[in-house]
């Protein structure tokens, strides 16, 4: 494993044997050894189509901002992560895979981990998804103002690990058996594998305004595992 927990809060990582590594500005406690960090742009994904004036700009502009600032740590040294007191949680994807993140909820990864911005209401497309497009974005909007999430997150694919945050700690739960996982949507962290996420409503003319918090949830279905924070709190 690339990440090494010294506690729940705080992760270390030896560039020596992890090649540089990608974390959130901020995210460094301190390091030994000779290490540089740089900037890292993370690149955008899902590009808007032309020819669509305001709204499609509108969006663009939305998906450049929905991410955090990195930085790249390079070097012979030790580095310790950690960000705010949060939990952390280390993904294993050595075996491969793909990995969608909110951005405020990732802490770290590999750099040979292949980032992009996506749209967040975009399925994979080994799951049967689509959702691409302005219409993607617009749908993704919509959900991000009702459930309080980004409108784009961050997708990681290819070989590697990375590190995720949450409030209280992150439940694994596995996706893929008979019956879907319904999941808050201010409580979803991640989704591993070709997992699609549904917004779903129990609303109705007859119980609006009592329904609290609770009438929406992410429907998720495929294969793979959802990563849940075991508190609805906003990173």
């Amino acid at each position: 494993m690339t990440f090494t927990k010294v506690n729940n809060k705080v992760v270390r990582v030896d560039l020596n044997q992890s090649g540089p590594i990608v974390a959130r500005r901020g995210a460094m406690l301190f390091y030994t050894g000779a290490v540089h960090f740089t900037p890292h742009q993370v690149p955008g994904g899902g590009g808007m189509p032309g020819g669509l004036g305001g709204i499609a700009s509108m969006a663009g502009r939305m998906m450049q901002g929905e991410h955090e600032s990195t930085m790249i740590a390079q070097g012979n040294g030790v580095v310790h992560y950690g960000f705010r007191g949060l939990e952390t949680h280390i993904v294993d994807m050595s075996a491969g895979g793909e990995l969608r993140v909110e951005a405020s909820r990732l802490l770290a990864h590999t750099s040979g981990l292949q980032s992009a911005v996506v749209q967040a209401s975009a399925a994979p497309a080994a799951a049967g998804g689509g959702g691409g497009g302005l219409l993607g974005a617009l749908r993704g909007a919509a959900t991000g103002m009702v459930t309080g999430t980004g409108m784009f997150t961050t997708q990681l694919s290819g070989y590697g690990a990375a590190v995720l945050l949450a409030h209280g700690g992150v439940i694994e739960l596995q996706v893929g058996g008979p019956a879907p996982v319904f999941v808050d949507p201010q409580s979803f962290v991640a989704a591993l594998g070709p997992v699609r996420t549904d917004l779903k409503s129990t609303m109705s003319w007859r119980n609006a305004g009592r329904t609290g918090g609770e009438s929406l949830q992410l429907e998720c279905t495929g294969q793979g595992i959802v990563y849940v924070q075991a508190s609805e709190e906003k990173l």
